[in-house]
C-alpha cells in the first residue's frame, strides 16, 4: 500500500520535479593510502579455516545511497588475481545496537565494538550478485618477495584471535606480498540513514588468504577525517558475536597502537529523505529523490539501480522500522 501511494505522488507531481534541475550532492569517504602497519586477515570460512572478520568504521552525516567501495590488501607473491574468487561486505552498527547486552565478558570490552551481528539488509555479495569486483595490482609485479614491486607490512594478524585471558598475542609478525585494490561496485546500491557504521568486507582467495592493509590513523590525506573515528577491531567464527580491537587487545604492548582498514565509499546523499519507521517515509523519500536527480527514472539511473522498480523495493527496505 506505501508504495501504490508513493507512485500516486509522484506521478501527480513528476512535471514539477522534472522541470527542476538536480543537485545531488555526491558523497565520498576514505580513510587513506596504506601506511605499512598492519596486515589483518578477512576470509570467509572454509574446509579447515574460520571465517575471520577485520572491521573499521565511518560515519554518514545524512540519508546515503552508497554504490562504489574500494578495498586495499595484500595476498601472497606469485598468487594470480585470478584467485580472488569473491567479495562480500557486510555493515554493522556500533555495539549495543543489534547486539546482546550485557555481552559474554570473552573479550576485555565490547565498548565502540561493531554489532554482535550485521545490518540484514545492507549486506552485498558477489555470489549473490548484489556486487561485482575488479582486482588488480597497486605496486606492479610480486613473483618473490624480493621484486620490488612487493609491498610491506610490519605486523599481521592471522590466527591469534583468542578470548580472554589470552588475547595478547602481540601479532604474527611480518609480511610481504603483492598490494592488491577490489574495486567494488554494488548493483543493488545501499541505502541507510545517518549513523555511525562498520564496514567489514570479506574476501575469498582460491589457496591463500587476502590481508586488509592498515591505513594511519588518525585519518590523514588523501583521507576523510572525521570526529570520532574508532580502531579497527577483529573476529573469527570461534570468538563471534564478540570482537577484539586489533590494536589495544591483540597487539597490546606498553603504548598498544591503534589502526584503521584501507577502504573508500562513494555515492550521493538524500538530505530530505524520510525517517526509517515513520509513516510517510517512503513518499517523502521518493519526493527528495525525484525533486534531487530531476525525476525517479533519473534517480534510479544515477544511483546505479537496476530500474525504478528496485530502487522503489530498496527504498521499502530502508523504511522498515
Amino acid at each position: 500500500m506505501r508504495l501504490r501511494v508513493s507512485v500516486i505522488a509522484f506521478t501527480l507531481t513528476a512535471g514539477v520535479w522534472l522541470a527542476m534541475p538536480a543537485w545531488a550532492d555526491s558523497f565520498f569517504f576514505s580513510t587513506g593510502n596504506p601506511d605499512g602497519k598492519l596486515g589483518a586477515l578477512s576470509r570467509p570460512a572454509s574446509l579447515g579455516k574460520l571465517e575471520t572478520e577485520t572491521a573499521d568504521d565511518f560515519v554518514l552525516t545524512q540519508t546515503t545511497v552508497t554504490n562504489r567501495a574500494t578495498i586495499k590488501g595484500l595476498i601472497p607473491p606469485g598468487t594470480p588475481l585470478t584467485s580472488i574468487s569473491n567479495v562480500e561486505v557486510e555493515l554493522y552498527h556500533v555495539f549495543p545496537l543489534d547486539s546482546a547486552n550485557p555481552p559474554s565478558g570473552h573479550v576485555p570490552t565490547r565498548v565502540n565494538s561493531p554489532a554482535d551481528v550485521e545490518i540484514a539488509a545492507a549486506t552485498r555479495d558477489g555470489s549473490g550478485a548484489t556486487l561485482r569486483f575488479i582486482s588488480s595490482l597497486s605496486n606492479g609485479s610480486c613473483v618473490v618477495v624480493t621484486d620490488p614491486g612487493c609491498f610491506s607490512v610490519a605486523n599481521t594478524v592471522v590466527n591469534g584471535i583468542h578470548p580472554i585471558p589470552n588475547q595478547t598475542t602481540g601479532g604474527e609478525g611480518p609480511a610481504k606480498g603483492e598490494e592488491v585494490e577490489i574495486t567494488i561496485t554494488f548493483t543493488t546500491p545501499i541505502l541507510l540513514p545517518a549513523g555511525h557504521y562498520f564496514f567489514r568486507p570479506e574476501v575469498e582467495v582460491t589457496g591463500a588468504n587476502f590481508l586488509r592493509l592498515s591505513a594511519p590513523k588518525p585519518i590523514i590525506s588523501p583521507g576523510t577525517p572525521f570526529a570520532g573515528d574508532l580502531q579497527a577491531w577483529i573476529r573469527n567464527s570461534a570468538l563471534a558475536p564478540d570482537w577484539l580491537r586489533i590494536g589495544t587487545d591483540v597487539i597490546g604492548g606498553a603504548t598498544p597502537p591503534t589502526f584503521n582498514m584501507t577502504f573508500s565509499l562513494s555515492g550521493n546523499t538524500i538530505p530530505e529523505a524520510g525517517t526509517p519507521g515513520q509513516a510517510n517515509c517512503h513518499g517523502k523519500t521518493v519526493s527528495a529523490l525525484a525533486r534531487e536527480f530531476g525525476g525517479i527514472h533519473e534517480a534510479a539511473l544515477t544511483l546505479g539501480y537496476a530500474s525504478v522498480e528496485a530502487l522503489q523495493n530498496g527504498i521499502t527496505v530502508f523504511c522498515e522500522p
